[in-house]
């Protein structure tokens, strides 16, 4: 039988992950694990920097009237939905990375990046500035039991070991090594995604599905 997968990364991206698994047959379980809120924050002077860096497009999303004190500033964005929200929010993009935040911001050096982030997603030896947050949710994990698990982050993959009633009758799908160990050890089967996109991360578990 065909396992469900579950999706449990906070809306509207729920939504979304949700309705591409389904429209290829598959049934989905909508649990997210968190919820997005914004929070007071106040843009620094954008003379000080070259560049935004984005590793979500939460930050588009909920970063509000202070944006536009920065939109002379170009993006670097982790990945293609990253970019296209800056691109739709008004920003140019300058870069767009395919392999993690680290790869990106090593292939930026020298540049002077101000990364606009979550309270949990900050990147090392960047400036960062909070503009939203993402706090758990009570949750009913029963649905979990049998499924396939995407993880779309180390946080999610942590907030799931910590409400898995049996690990061992739940697979993981890790949108990165990072997302996946995470998680920690106990799983049925764990399978890390090609590349750190939606995309991939459905393919992955479409295969584990079977």
């Amino acid at each position: 039988m065909t396992r469900p997968l579950a999706v449990l990364r906070p809306e509207p991206g729920n939504a979304a992950t949700a309705a591409r698994i389904e429209a290829e047959g598959l049934r989905a379980i909508r649990l997210p694990l968190f919820a997005i809120a914004p929070v007071a924050w106040q843009a620094p002077d954008p003379a000080d920097y070259d560049a935004l860096l984005i590793t979500s497009a939460n930050a588009i999303r909920h970063g509000g009237a202070e944006l536009e004190r920065l939109r002379s500033l170009p993006v670097v964005a982790v990945g293609n939905a990253t970019a296209a929200a800056a691109r739709d929010a008004g920003f140019a993009v300058r870069d767009v990375g395919a392999s993690g935040v680290e790869a990106i911001i090593e292939r930026a050096r020298g540049i002077r990046l101000l990364h606009l982030a979550g309270h949990d997603r900050m990147a090392a030896g960047v400036d960062t500035v909070t503009v939203y947050a993402s706090d758990p949710l009570a949750v009913d994990p029963t649905p979990l039991q049998g499924s396939v698990a995407l993880v779309h982050s180390a946080r999610a993959g942590a907030r799931l070991a910590e409400i898995a009633p049996d690990r061992s009758r739940i697979v993981l799908a890790a949108i990165s090594r990072t997302a996946a160990d995470a998680a920690g050890v106990g799983w049925a089967a764990v399978a890390v995604a090609e590349a750190p996109t939606d995309d991939a991360l459905i393919t992955t578990a479409r295969k584990l599905a079977d």
